[in-house]
């Protein structure tokens, strides 16, 4: 099959194109992209009056197109008698290959959204109803709170009804469960409802305590020690806070101390909420585990 005229690769110079009449290579070059207007006939070129030649020219350019469409244009020889395979016509450009789409990720599976996980000291909290995970809590060791604030009592800005922290005891590291909860009861109330980081007094200041609870405590497997107090404030309905200390199941197993502070009103979490999260803590290396060492050792009633 003869190709139809066109500009097409010229195979002595293939940087730039050539004129091919349908019959043979003519003189005219171009360099590629300029206008593929096809160049006007000598007066010495092949026989035909103007109308004919120009009904055979717009013939050649739809029967061209119409190859280029479907991307089946038959060349011919691939020698200088005609444009070869390799020469195809510049009159069409394939439309450039979009970006590669990416590879779908590995799906992950989603964050237990009953659970707070404290990855330092390897364990993980229930997180009962009417608790959320921290927002906008300045204390690090913060590891959920009750939903919402309100407006403290006292001297500050907003409180929290409850909140439970969590951190690893680094100064007496070598002090029993028990000692530590004992030692750090006392720095826990004042922290929650004596004074603040600001010199602040949300509740007006702490007035006296009781004792409410103290003992052994199984804690994900192993055995700790808590101190529970009531506490009374010059403003608001006072609370209770707790310090529990137990070993981590973890690393060099430091002592990991748990606190609780509730609000007392009505609006605060029930105490026995904090018997709650503490049964449900779990190492993370076996969330559905319980058990282990001290694990037939409860809170007293």
């Amino acid at each position: 099959m003869t190709p139809p005229p066109g500009w097409y690769r010229d195979p002595h110079a293939p940087h730039l194109e050539r004129w091919w009449d349908g019959t043979a290579w003519t003189g005219h070059r171009r360099t590629p992209g300029a206008p593929a207007a096809p160049p006007a006939p000598s007066a010495g070129g092949t026989g035909g009056t103007g109308r004919s030649r120009a009904v055979a020219l717009t013939t050649a350019g739809a029967v061209l197109v119409a190859a280029v469409v479907t991307g089946a244009v038959v060349l011919g020889g691939q020698d200088d008698d005609g444009p070869g395979t390799r020469t195809a016509p510049t009159t069409g450009t394939a439309a450039p290959a979009g970006p590669p789409s990416p590879s779908p990720s590995t799906p992950q599976p989603p964050a237990d959204p009953n659970v707070v996980e404290d990855e330092l000291n390897g364990i993980t909290f229930p997180l009962l109803d009417g608790w959320v995970r921290p927002r906008h809590v300045a204390d690090e060791d913060v590891v959920m709170t009750t939903d919402g604030t309100y407006d403290c009592p006292g001297e500050g800005s907003v409180c929290r009804h409850g909140l439970v922290l969590s951190r690893t005891v680094t100064e007496r590291d070598t002090a029993s469960p028990e000692a530590l909860a004992e030692e750090d009861i006392s720095d826990a109330a004042d922290a929650a409802f004596d004074e603040d980081a600001l010199g602040r007094r949300p509740y007006g200041g702490l007035e006296s305590h009781e004792v409410v609870k103290s003992g052994p405590v199984a804690v994900a497997g192993r055995a700790g020690y808590l101190v529970r107090w009531r506490v009374t404030t010059a403003e608001g309905p006072g609370g209770y806070v707790q310090s529990m200390v137990f070993p981590s199941s973890v690393g060099t197993e430091a002592p990991v101390l748990v606190r609780y502070v509730f609000d007392a009103g009505e609006d605060g979490p029930p105490p026995a909420d904090m018997d709650r999260i503490t049964k449900g803590i779990r190492p993370v290396t076996d969330g559905a585990a319980g058990g282990g060492v001290g694990s037939s050792i409860g809170p007293p009633d």
